[in-house]
């Protein structure tokens, strides 16, 4: 057995190395240089958002006269959501509601209110957000003064993590973990190989005409994970985007319940793999190298060079924590419940596959998705 937590240390070392590249080298925006005003249409698809939009709105109205629109996509919402945009409208003209279409099949439904809301914008960049975003003073000005910078076309911003409850201080963080232990974030930006694509949904700022030409979210109509999809299409079919270090830009409150989390991520789990094999092979990573260690460790504590193996693994692993919590403001404590969140994530994941491949499917938002019927 020594071989073998000798190989899981080796790999967790390796882990350790790519997080501390990550944390060092991934760039957040330059400072905003001087835009022409007028050039941003901000897209916001909303459904049963009354939470959440107002909120979002106001960051919006701040960023000033970058911002030529403001679209808002009802999404056949039973809640508050119109009131709010008709609100909203009548206290500036710049902000539009979009009339809501019914759902082709095919189609997940954010994908298709993006597509509606880029076929009305009129900006010369649109700047897709969802209504749980909350802009930062300067933040439109500062990602179109990084795409002239970068000379890309597509920027996404990875948002801050915004967290109330316990729930989600201590499993949020694990977005991040699992994307930054997998992801080469530098090696992203100096090439642009189609697996290297990365983008978070909630912050999205592209060229329109670029976007047009490139298909728009039609190329991912009946992608859940249509982000980091998009963004790898994007760079597949020659177009060069990215994905930054959004703090001092965006900050989102993705979930507001363990509930939430629940559905939130077990929507977008294992469709997020396009292999089935690919998903177990990350399932047993994660259950090897990020959560057995803390429990093998009770049952070798006799034995010097074995318990000291897994000691380093641990070591390694809490230490990913610490240096991820660092970067991205995240709760201390949350470190300390790594192996429950492991074990939720796990658990998570296989509910996940088991929904998708019983027929039950996923559903979000009153919709479901990847049933074995075509769901309309």
């Amino acid at each position: 057995m020594l071989f073998v937590y000798l190989t899981v240390l080796f790999i967790a070392v390796s882990i350790l190395a790519l997080v501390v590249w990550n944390v060092l080298a991934w760039p957040v925006l330059l400072k905003a240089e001087r835009v022409r005003p007028g050039l941003v249409s901000v897209l916001i698809p909303a459904r049963d958002e009354e939470r959440n939009l107002a909120g979002c709105l106001d960051t919006v109205l701040r960023q000033g006269a970058t911002v030529k629109e403001i679209l808002v996509y009802d999404d056949h919402s039973v809640d508050g959501t119109a009131e709010i945009i008709n609100r909203y409208a009548k206290l500036d003209s710049r902000v539009r509601p979009v009339a809501a279409a019914k759902l082709p099949a095919g189609w997940c439904g954010k994908n298709f209110a993006c597509a509606q809301l880029a076929h009305e914008a009129r900006g010369e960049w649109l700047l897709f957000i969802d209504a749980d975003v909350r802009l930062l003073d300067g933040a439109a000005s500062r990602m179109l003064s990084e795409t002239h910078a970068r000379e890309i076309a597509l920027l996404s911003c990875w948002p801050t993590q915004t967290v109330v409850g316990f729930w989600e201080r201590a499993l949020m963080p694990m977005l991040n973990f699992v994307v930054f232990t997998l992801f080469p974030a530098p090696l992203s930006l100096v090439r642009m190989d189609a697996s290297l694509g990365l983008a978070h949904g909630a912050c999205m700022l592209v060229e329109r005409e670029s976007y047009a030409e490139f298909g728009g979210h039609a190329m991912v109509r009946d992608e859940i994970f249509e982000d980091t999809r998009l963004a790898q299409k994007w760079r597949a079919s020659g177009r060069r985007g990215v994905c930054l270090d959004g703090r001092g830009v965006v900050s989102v409150r993705m979930y507001g319940s363990l509930r939430e989390i629940w559905d939130g991520f077990q929507k977008n789990f294992f469709p997020g793999f396009r292999r089935e094999s690919s998903f177990w092979t990350f399932i047993a990573f994660h259950l090897t190298v990020f959560l057995c260690p803390f429990i093998m460790i009770f049952f070798v504590m006799n034995d010097r060079a074995q318990s000291r193996a897994l000691l380093l693994t641990i070591a390694s692993v809490l230490l990913m924590r610490i240096l991820l919590a660092v970067k991205f403001g995240q709760t201390w404590w949350s470190i300390l419940l790594h192996p429950l969140s492991e074990m939720i994530l796990l658990a998570l994941g296989i509910a996940s596959w088991w929904r998708c491949k019983s027929g039950r499917g996923v559903a979000w938002k009153g919709r479901q998705y990847h049933t074995k019927s075509v769901e309309s």
